[in-house]
This record gives structure tokens, C-alpha cells and sequence, in this order.
């Protein structure tokens, strides 16, 4: 479905408008592909369309929300009926309501590759399976490859308000993801390797394979290491997964909800002078670059540290008019089936003069994080309480050495930013909604033997 039928929709929505009423449509239309290559055959090939719409209404700060994934006329009339209920049995709120246009222009943004609409089957299939080929030869410690595998998105999105907002959003990209298994005597280790691109023409299959064959077969032979506090250098893949975390503290939602560590702080310093932080979905190096927010409002580079002091917040309607502050094009929806709230969706700590063979050898001695485990649920967002189990390698001589396992660091996340001592130049794009760098960071305690 194209962009003009979706808007037909939103318009047929937006047409049963009460007088007094605010509504807000989301229209979506989406081609998802996922296909996964196991010992030189195709084990799983799925292809699916779907559409629906969700409908927001207002009425005297009570609001409700009705959502339904179909677009027959009878399935639009009956939602919309669910959504006044809804809306009718709902708790007075006096910042309910759809957001105003804001008059920020929308960036001219090229996030759809129509070679990538055109791709058939066949050529999805033989990414994935050249992929568990390249892996398979890439070492001789590389037992088979757990999963190989390709897959795409291509969709519309329309958003529309009585309020003004009328915004298509139309999007691909793609991934290839490999996971590999590497074996040495009776022990077996498990690496992973990514690309993500809006097209193929931008996934690297050989850098696929070179980091599920690295991360598998470096780990052979790690053990735990000794207690101590010491100095840890996060691989780009583990500080996209710590700025996740980090930017959830920058959501004016979580300020709302009292779960912000950051939520007192705007105009102090809580990193080094050298570190800075954005949020800028306008980017088009990220894969979360879009040009229109989850309510229309056109996205914007959003500074959220500079020189290490808190900048301020991130927006969307509800939590801008409720703390008195203007939405900053940054509300996000998990699609059509939910309502917005704020929250970043192109973070980036800002690259720094140093190479990561130049961090490693200012470290001198520490451990390289390549991979955390039980990240989120080790986290406290609240008072910043940080711990989660790491495997990588011991950094001796500024070099990497001996690898190490089921071992946990622990600090907190206002520790942790403070004790930054250096950023590296390779900020990574990476299939979440933060890109990576390598960092180092100071005075962490490890808890091994």
C-alpha cells in the first residue's frame, strides 16, 4: 500500500472529528522478510504484509485510545467507537492532548531504496546462505555457524492530527546477522557479527563474517580473573548497549515517572569536558534515522551533554507541556498499536582524537569488554546502580591479552560517566537506537575469583 491510500485513511478517520474533539491517527503499512540459513540449507523463509491504524482521542483532557490491524471501513468505525469509550472511562488529565505543529521544517531525508523493494526471494536466500559459507571457512576452530541469516523492512507510515499534522514516513533496511560456534578440545565458544543498512548495497558481509569468526574464537580458553577495580574499555557493541541506557535517563516520560538518575541535573557536569552526547535522528549514518517524530513533529539534533554538562530532556508532547518545556521531536511508539511517549532515537557520544589500538595502550592495563549479558535487568535507573556479567580480555602492556569469562563489573551510571577517560574516532552504527565508540572508563570493580 502506498502512501496516498494510507492517507485516505487518515483523512476518513479525521473526518468523524466531534466538535471539541482532538484526534490523532497512525496509519501503517509494512513487508518484513526474514530468512535464516542452518548447515548449507535454508531452514526458516518468511515473508509478511501487514496494516493497521491507531486512533487517539481527546476530549476535555480525557483520552483514549482504540487500535486495530485491519483497514476495512467497518473495522475504522468500530475503533474509533472504542477509542471515545475508552476515552470516556478514562482519568482526567489537563496536558492530555495531540500535539501542535511546532514550525521546525522536516529534514529531505532519502530512507528508501527502492532496490530493495525490488529484491526477489532468490537473491534473499543466497545472502544468507554466502554468509554461513564465508563463516564456516573463516577459521579452522569454527565448528558451524548456529544461525545465518538476512532480513528487511519496507515501510509506510502516515501520522495525522486535527491539530495540523500530516507526515508519510516511507522506510527500508536490512540486516545480515550471524552466530557462530567455535571449538577447541571439549570446550565450545558462541561469536556474533552484524551489518545493517537501509539497503544491500550497504551491508558488508565480509565484516559479517569477520566478527562472528573474532568474537567466537577469541573467547577459547577464557577463564574468570581476580577481583579488582581497574579500568574497562567498552567495545563500540557494548557502549551503543550502555548510551540505550544512558538516553532512557534523558526521556522527559521517565522524568515524569520519577525514573531518571538525571532528572535534578540540567546545567551540571556529570562527565569529563570531552564528552558529548546527541540525540539526532536527521543523522544518516544511523539506521533509526527517520524525519518525523511518532507524532508528525519533524526530528532535530537534540544535544543532551556538552562538554559534559546536562544540556536537558527529550520531548514529546505530553511530558513538554507537563514539565512546561517545548517538545523537542522526539516522541517514539513501538507502531501503530501503541501511544507515544518520549524517548531518543539516534544517540551518539561524540568520537574523540584516538584510535582504539591508542586507548588500549593509554590504558595500559584493564579488561576490553566485548559482550554484556543482562545488561537492562542489572540496572537501576533510578539511583544509577550498574552490574552486569562481561566476557572479553584482560589489556596488558596496552595490549589485548588473555580472554576472560563469567565474570561481572559493577559501578553506577553516574560513576561511570564521571570516570570517563577516553572516547574513540570509531563511532559505529549499530541496530539499536544508539551508535557505538570505543570508550574507556576508570575505576570499575570486577568481581572474578
Amino acid at each position: 500500500m502506498g502512501p496516498e491510500e494510507l492517507l485516505r485513511v487518515a483523512d476518513r478517520v479525521l473526518a468523524t472529528a466531534a466538535p471539541g474533539e482532538q484526534l490523532e491517527v497512525v496509519v501503517s503499512h509494512s513487508r518484513d522478510t526474514e530468512v535464516r540459513a542452518y548447515d548449507g540449507e535454508i531452514e526458516a523463509f518468511t515473508s509478511a504484509e501487514s496494516a493497521g491504524f491507531g486512533v487517539r482521542v481527546v476530549i476535555d483532557g480525557r483520552q483514549g485510545f482504540a487500535y486495530a490491524g485491519s483497514l476495512e471501513a467497518d473495522v475504522i468505525s468500530g475503533t474509533i467507537a472504542d477509542a471515545r469509550d475508552n476515552a470516556a472511562f478514562s482519568s482526567f488529565d489537563e496536558f492530555n492532548g495531540i500535539v501542535e505543529l511546532d514550525g521546525v521544517a522536516v529534514a529531505d531525508l532519502d530512507l528508501y531504496d527502492e532496490a530493495l523493494a525490488a529484491l526477489g526471494p532468490e537473491q534473499k536466500i543466497e545472502l544468507a546462505l554466502e554468509l554461513e559459507r564465508l563463516v564456516c571457512a573463516g577459521d579452522h576452530r569454527i565448528l558451524g555457524v548456529e544461525t545465518a541469516e538476512y532480513a528487511d523492512n519496507i515501510g509506510t507510515t502516515v501520522v495525522a492530527s486535527t491539530a495540523g499534522v500530516r507526515s508519510v514516513s516511507r522506510e527500508t533496511g536490512c540486516s545480515l546477522v550471524a552466530y557462530s560456534l567455535a571449538g577447541s578440545g571439549d570446550e565450545v565458544t558462541t561469536g556474533f557479527g552484524f551489518s545493517v543498512g537501509r539497503g544491500v548495497d550497504e551491508l558488508d558481509m565480509g565484516d559479517v563474517a569477520r566478527q562472528a569468526v573474532e568474537r567466537a574464537v577469541r573467547l577459547l580458553g577464557a577463564g574468570r580473573a581476580p577481583s579488582q577495580r581497574l579500568t574497562v574499555v567498552f567495545d563500540p557493541w557494548v557502549t551503543a548497549q550502555f548510551l540505550s541506557i544512558v538516553g532512557e535517563a534523558f526521556s522527559g516520560t521517565e522524568v515524569l515517572r520519577g525514573r531518571s538518575f538525571l532528572a535534578d541535573r540540567v546545567g551540571e557536569a556529570i562527565a569529563p569536558v570531552q564528552v558529548g552526547l546527541v540525540d539526532d535522528p536527521t543523522d544518516l549514518r544511523w539506521p533509526s534515522a527517520t524525519a518525523t517524530d511518532a507524532e508528525g513533529l519533524a526530528t532535530r539534533r537534540n544535544v543532551l551533554i556538552d562538554g559534559g554538562v546536562v544540556q536537558g530532556f527529550l520531548h514529546d508532547g505530553y511530558s513538554a507541556r507537563t514539565l512546561g518545556a517545548r517538545p523537542t521531536g522526539s516522541a517514539v511508539r513501538s507502531g501503530f498499536k501503541s501511544t507515544p511517549s518520549a524517548g531518543a532515537q539516534s544517540l551518539a557520544m561524540l568520537p574523540g582524537p584516538h584510535s582504539r589500538e591508542a586507548v588500549l595502550a593509554a590504558v595500559g592495563d584493564g579488561v576490553y569488554i566485548s559482550d554484556v549479558q543482562g545488561l537492562h535487568s542489572g540496572v537501576n535507573p533510578v539511583s544509577g546502580d550498574f552490574s552486569t556479567g562481561i566476557e572479553g580480555s584482560m589489556i596488558r602492556g596496552g595490549e589485548l591479552a588473555e580472554p576472560v569469562k563469567e565474570v561481572t563489573i559493577a559501578s553506577t551510571l553516574q560513576r561511570m560517566l564521571a570516570e570517563i577517560t577516553m572516547v574513540g574516532d570509531d563511532v559505529t552504527a549499530m541496530p539499536m537506537d544508539a551508535a557505538g565508540v570505543t570508550v574507556a572508563i576508570a575505576d570499575v570493580t570486577l568481581s572474578g575469583n
